[in-house]
């Protein structure tokens, strides 16, 4: 088994505590063993809340090589604790090249920003075919024909400003008809505007948790190979942030954050009673809601997909692993561009 395709051990429960058991981690509520894992089959660790862990957990993970991250109740990433640094510094001295041209760094946001706006439309246009309101549709469409005529624009933009200009255009586009993705009435799921920090709806609460759940795989993917998560081409470098992660899910964000919160809702796997308001209007996904989402998410990264680049199978897991080792390929000379993940119609 590779080592991207290992689980990920999500733990939720309030002041529960991750302790090494042998060759396993265990995790307990007050003092009762609920869950044994063993070590081999695991490849990170995701603490929400009040969980935590045992020094010896902690410093067992380190050893092998297997990140612990901690995150808040809203899925907010905190923290993340992992042994050595043992990237590859000449794949990282030429990201540092690259990020230093202001061409090539231009090509590869371009590139990305390309590949988030076809998965946008793709989601789009399922949505405009399923969908049985005609004024819907009508939306849909437009917000779709809208989108592609931004695409021939990007090669124009000579500079990441103006590429991120294009992104956040589309963006606009895309998120003013999300809710006419939405089966479900908006009593229960209502949708305006996109907000963060905090979500002020249920819709919001859960592209938040998905993001940050996705922020978190695509950091373990560039670290995986060797890239400095820190260093972005799209997003501005700022301390303490990933900004290549967060480039590297851009393209992902429609395929394994969107599709996955349309489908939790509109298949009603996900209720009113999921999420929890407080004071000053903040919404966030409670204990039960959380899990749910993760369930569904982990399900999702198990399916498989033919790769449009590498033209194998694969599941939808492996994708940011395998996204980050192509720009690895370019940054090392090896492709003339960049290939983000187009997801298929």
């Amino acid at each position: 088994m590779t080592r991207e395709l290992l689980n990920t051990l999500f733990v939720l429960t309030e002041n529960a505590v991750v302790t090494l058991d042998g060759e396993a981690l265990a995790v307990r509520v007050e003092g009762e063993k609920r869950l044994s894992v063993p070590l081999h089959h695991l490849g990170s660790v995701m603490l929400f809340g009040t969980a935590h862990i045992s020094g010896p957990a902690l410093a067992r993970c380190a050893k092998d090589g297997r990140a612990v991250n901690f995150m808040d109740f809203a899925g907010r990433f905190q923290a993340r604790v992992e042994g050595p640094e043992s990237g590859n510094i000449l794949l990282r001295l030429a990201q540092f090249a690259a990020y230093a041209d202001p061409f090539r760094t231009a090509m590869i946001a371009r590139c990305v920003v390309a590949g988030k706006l076809r998965n946008q439309r793709q989601n789009l246009m399922r949505a405009a075919r399923d969908t049985k309101k005609e004024e819907d549709k009508t939306y849909l469409q437009a917000a779709t024909d809208a989108i592609a005529r931004l695409v021939p624009m990007l090669p124009e933009q000579a500079d990441t400003e103006s590429i991120r200009g294009i992104e956040g255009q589309a963006a606009s586009l895309y998120f003013e008809v999300f809710d006419r993705m939405l089966s479900v009435p908006p009593s229960e799921f209502a949708f305006t505007v996109r907000t963060r920090r905090p979500p002020r709806d249920r819709v919001n609460a859960l592209l938040s948790f998905l993001y940050a759940l996705l922020t978190t795989d695509c950091t373990a993917a560039c670290e995986g190979v060797g890239l400095d998560p820190q260093l972005g081409f799209l997003h501005v470098p700022r301390p303490g942030r990933p900004s290549l992660a967060l480039d590297l899910m851009e393209e992902f964000r429609p395929v394994l954050a969107e599709r996955l919160a349309l489908t939790l809702i509109n298949r009603r796997q996900l209720k009113v009673e999921h999420f929890d308001d407080f004071e000053g209007g903040a919404v966030l996904l409670n204990e039960v809601g959380r899990k749910v989402v993760l369930s569904a998410y982990q399900e999702r990264k198990k399916e498989e997909i033919e790769h449009p680049f590498l033209k194998d199978k694969a599941p939808l897991g492996l994708l940011p692993h395998l996204q980050a080792r192509l720009l690895a390929r370019h940054l090392r000379g090896d492709l003339d561009h960049y290939p983000p993940f187009l997801s298929a119609p």
